[in-house]
Formats: C-alpha cells, structure tokens, sequence
C-alpha cells in the first residue's frame, strides 16, 4: 500500500531541503529552481518509511506568485507537511497554503518546525506556541508538531516514525472502478514518447488499457506504468503515477487533463457546489463574481450564481452554481477551492454536488433541498429525480460514478433498461391517462391515438417509449388498439340502426351490394364522415376493398361464399367468371379479388386465382 504526501508552507521555510534530507532526492527539477534557490513548479519525490510503506511526496511552491503550482499539487494527497521555519515562524504563506489545506479537508498531517538548529529553547517554544494556535481553528488542529534540522538531521528520525504512526490511521484508498488520473505534469522521453504524472484515485491502471483524455475526448493507450521509479504492471490507488502513453504527443496534453476509462467521465461547464466562505476572507462570495477554479490539477476561469442570497459573508456557507469559462472533467464529491483572480487571494473552497446540473432559479427552496440531500448521501435518488423523463441505468452510474449494486437501493420504477423516479413516473402514468381520454372524447370513433402522438404529447424520448409503453400496458393503464393506443375501457360503438349517417351510409352501400356508389359519392350523399366509415369498418359492418369500394359485410360474405363456389367447380376463378356470377362490373369485382390476395384468401396465377 503506498500512500502519497504533500508539503506546505511559506517561501523559504525549508520544504524542497526537508524533502531531500527525507528521500535523499532533490524536488526541484528545474535549472531555473536550481539558479534562483526556490521551488517555482511541483517537485516530487519518493521514500519507503522503516514500516515499509512507499510514499510519494509532492513538493510546492511556496512563494505568493506560485499559489497556483501548488493548488495543482494538493490533488488526492493522503496527508500533508505543513513546514514551517522556526527562525520566522508563521508567515502569510504559512496562513494562505493552511487555509488551503483546510478548506479541502486534508485532516490528517504534521506540523514541522524547520531550522531549529538557528534558534535558541526559548524562541522555540514561542514559536511552536504561535503554530498551535494558528492550526487549532483548521482541519490539522491538533496535528503533532515537530522540531527538526535538514542541516544538522536533528528530529528527522522522529520525523519518520510519526509520518509512519500517522499513515498507519489511514484506510485503504476505495477501488470504484472507475480510476481517474488528473495530470499534474507532462512530459517526453526519449526511447519512450509522452509521459504523464499524477496521483491516481478511484480504482487501479492496468499497462496496456485504453483511456479516453478529458475534457478532449481523445483516446490513448497506457504503454507503461512506474510508481516510485519502479515499473508496474497495475498501479493502485492513492499512489503517484507516471503514465508512458501511446496515441499522443506531448502538445495534446496539459496539466489538468484527465486520464479515465472511455464513457466513465463527463466533462462539465457547469456545477452545482457546497461553498465555505473563509473566516478572514478579504470579501464576501457576491453573486456573480468573476474567481479562478481550483480543483484536481484543473484550473479554470469561474463566474459563481450565489443560489439563495445576494452574496456570502465571511464565515459562512452556501450553495453556488458555478459556470465555468472552459470545460473540466470533475465528479461529485471533488473538493475545490476559489480564489479572487485580483489581487489574487483565497476566499472560500467547498465540495462538489452535482457535476452536470440544470440551469436553476435562484431563491428556490426546492432546489436547496435537493442539494442538502444530495450532500447528504442521497446522490443516486437525486440525480434520478433529474430526469423527469428517465435514463437509462448506464447512464445514471455513469453521472454519479456509483456501483451497479447501489441502483438496486433506488426508489425507482423500472422500465426496460429505464429508470423513474417514483413522483416521475406517476406524473407520465396520469398525463397519458389524461392525453388518452382527452383524445376519445375528441374522437370518439377512433379505436386509439397513434403512437407517435402519444409519444409527443408525453415528451419522451424516442428510444424510451418502448420501455414505458410496455410498463403501462402492464400496469393496465393503457391498451394497444392495432397501431393506436387507448384507455382499456374505450370502445367504438356505432350502431346503423339508431339512424343517422351510419345507417345511411350502410343502406346506400347495401341497395346494389355488389355495385354499391365510390365511397367518396356514399358518404356526400350520407352526410356521413370518413370516422364513421372507419368505426364501421372496425366494427365489422363494413368491408372496405380499396380507396374507391366497401361492401356491406352480408355483400362481402356473400360474394367470398360465391368465389369458393366457382374455385370448388372449376378450380379456378377470374375476373370475368366471378363478374358473371355476381352481376356486377369489372370494378368492384377486380378490387374484391386484390382484397382476397391481400388477405391470403385467394393467390393469383396468371389472370386466374385459386384458393390457398
């Protein structure tokens, strides 16, 4: 198990020399670092503590103009050093990077006290008196704190066994399935191409996966894998990573980019977040300020919409849709912190909610509500009461970044591969039942609405509707009525012997039944409409054999009795034959035969028919 370890502190506190003196490898990498004796950009390092535990190190900046480089480096860290010099003691970068490490609840860590060899007991104490103070009020309240000297090696035995004794209270780092490697640093190698480094978390890499790069979208391939110098098959979570990659050069990758499996991480613009404005922030959140995003190893432009008031005061919390200038790969539960772009200062931090939400009013309790729930755990009901028209269960796990099994906890309708929630769900159950009964009374002799209105009216998606029409047929809400649907309870009932046009439009077809007028010339006369024509057909009163013809249904059984008739004599029947019989013209018998191939009563051969 290896755990990954960050410093802290002000400029020239001593962080780079310590971490030498702990691993015996120098983090500044750059000649630029090495020229002016300062940490510019990350520096990492590794040891493997008496315990045998491997530890990354991560090495920041300390200096107010690299605040930036060091937000990149406090990504996934399991602990931090907070390093400061005993000759100076607390200084503002001291304050600013542990402001920084409180508001990403970094709660596990080691108070340092640099350069002890430069001061005198007295001093010392006073020193270690001030620290105390300054993290009481912080997430590493009541973190040890301990003297040491990089120069002289005085405490840094003692420094490694209470690295080792705090590690020890760590839990595993959990395996989701779904790793994720934010990239903190991108570089060539020659022999080898683009490399990438980062601290891993969510679940194991394997060599030879193919990863997708957000927010680009672009597909690479893992070639090989180091954790502390060393290659590896698998790396695991919560340890740093150095990523050889195939498929990309070193211009198409930037720090804060992130390597995740295809489909298993979104890119965002928008995002719904629990905000902690700082005690001494130099000014309230206010709706609609302009910030710098700070999450992962992403930095990005923000403008912050305060949800429930003007603005956030120093001290206190809220919820804020954040919209971001460019897009980032971020899940819920990320933490963040947001800084004023000018004068650059930290003002607040916070978690992550929900990584793809909806545009919101402001001043909505309902929405506030959500939130806390969300916050509270209830990710997964949540995000399903975003979709009032369902997703699939793919889709909500992929939103969420939770595991299959938790679907199965949902308070969820299940449609196919489609979920609902609950409230959901019976919203669509009742606008179809209303759509459907609105529509029978419109049109009372129509057997159903067609499908694709319903759909329509419903607003569902098209691959949905499948699944929720199958769900409603079983729950008996709704009937199939051939290509049409309707409440089960609706009938078509019209009956030719009340009167009216129906009757009409049966005794005009009925006079001559085997040469009855076009329909067209039947229902003028008859007053009648094409839905009556059509409730009578579906009852059964008429026959209809073309656009032009319709036998009453007496004429139609009679006229099919009289084809069998001629078959069973002569074993065939034609046009001509039939027309003799019936006494009619070439037209209504032509389409009475069509009508009998069509209905696989009779089969054509030639110009003549016989039976099937």
């Amino acid at each position: 198990m290896s755990f990954v370890v960050g410093t802290a502190g002000h400029i020239d506190h001593g962080k780079s020399t310590l971490v030498q003196a702990l691993t015996g490898i120098d983090p500044d990498r750059l000649q630029e670092e090495k020229r002016r004796g300062m940490t510019i950009d990350l520096g990492f390092a590794y040891l493997t503590l008496p315990s045998g535990r491997l530890v990354g190190i991560v090495d920041v900046p300390g200096h107010a103009r690299f605040i930036r480089n060091m937000l990149a480096g406090v990504h996934g860290l399991d602990s931090v050093l907070l390093v400061v010099a005993a000759d100076e003691g607390v200084m503002p970068q001291t304050v600013e990077h542990l402001e920084i490490v409180d508001l990403l609840e970094i709660r596990r860590g080691l108070a340092v006290l640099t350069k002890v060899d430069l001061v005198e007991p007295d001093w010392l104490e006073l020193v270690t008196a001030e620290l105390a103070e300054t993290l009481a009020a912080t997430s590493l309240g009541g973190a040890p704190i301990l003297p040491v000297s990089a120069l002289t090696g005085q405490g840094m035995v003692e420094l490694k066994a209470g690295l080792d004794a705090l590690l020890e209270t760590i839990p595993a780092r959990s395996d989701r399935g779904r790793p994720r490697l934010p990239i903190d640093r991108v570089f060539s190698m020659s022999g080898f191409g683009t490399v990438v480094t980062g601290t891993l978390v969510d679940s194991s890499l394997k060599a030879g996966e193919e990863l997708e790069v957000q927010p680009s979208g672009l597909r690479v391939r893992v070639r090989g894998l180091q954790q502390h110098n060393l290659k590896v098959e698998v790396a695991t979570p919560g340890s740093r990573v150095a990523a050889n990659l195939v498929g990309v050069e070193k211009d198409g990758l930037a720090r804060g980019d992130v390597l995740a499996r295809p489909g298993q991480l979104g890119s965002t613009r928008r995002i719904d977040a629990s905000v902690r404005v700082l005690r001494d922030s130099p000014r309230a959140l206010r709706h609609g300020a302009r910030l710098q995003l700070h999450t992962g190893t992403a930095e990005v432009a923000a403008r912050a919409i305060v949800l429930a008031a003007d603005e956030i005061p120093p001290g206190a919390s809220g919820w804020v849709q954040l919209y971001l200038e460019q897009p980032i790969a971020a899940a819920a539960g990320d933490r963040f912190v947001l800084r004023l772009p000018s004068p650059s200062a930290t003002i607040a931090g916070g978690s992550f909610a929900d990584v793809a939400p909806r545009r919101h009013p402001r001043h909505d309790v309902r929405i506030r509500e959500s939130l806390e729930r969300r916050a509270s755990g209830d990710v997964l009901q949540e995000e399903l009461r975003k979709y009032p028209r369902g997703i699939t269960e793919a889709a909500l796990l992929k939103a969420t970044l939770a595991e299959g099994a938790d679907v199965a906890k949902l308070q969820a309708v299940r449609a196919g591969q489609w979920l609902f929630a609950p409230e959901a769900w019976d919203a669509i159950s009742q606008r179809a039942s209303r759509e459907l009964a609105d529509y029978h009374q419109r049109n009372p002799l129509r057997p159903g609405m067609p499908r694709q209105e319903l759909r329509n009216r419903l607003g569902l998606a098209a691959p949905a509707f499948p699944a929720v029409l199958a769900a409603l047929v079983g729950e008996n809400l709704l009937a199939e009525r051939g290509s049409g649907l309707a409440l089960p309870a609706h009938k078509v009932e019209i009956d030719p012997a009340a009167g009216g046009p129906a009757a009409r439009l049966v005794e005009l077809l009925g006079a001559q039944p085997y040469a009855p007028p076009s329909l067209p010339e039947a229902l003028r006369e008859a007053g009648a409409s094409p839905e009556v024509l059509r409730a009578l057909v579906q009852q059964g009163e008429l026959v209809r054999l073309s656009e032009e013809i319709a036998f009453t249904r007496q004429a139609y059984e009679s006229a099919v009795g009289l084809v069998r008739e001629i078959v069973a004599s002569d074993g065939q029947v034609t046009v001509a034959s039939l027309r003799d019989r019936m006494g009619a013209s070439r037209r209504p018998v032509l389409a009475l035969l069509e009508h009998l191939d069509a209905q696989k009563i009779t089969r054509r051969v030639g110009d003549e028919r016989v039976l099937r």
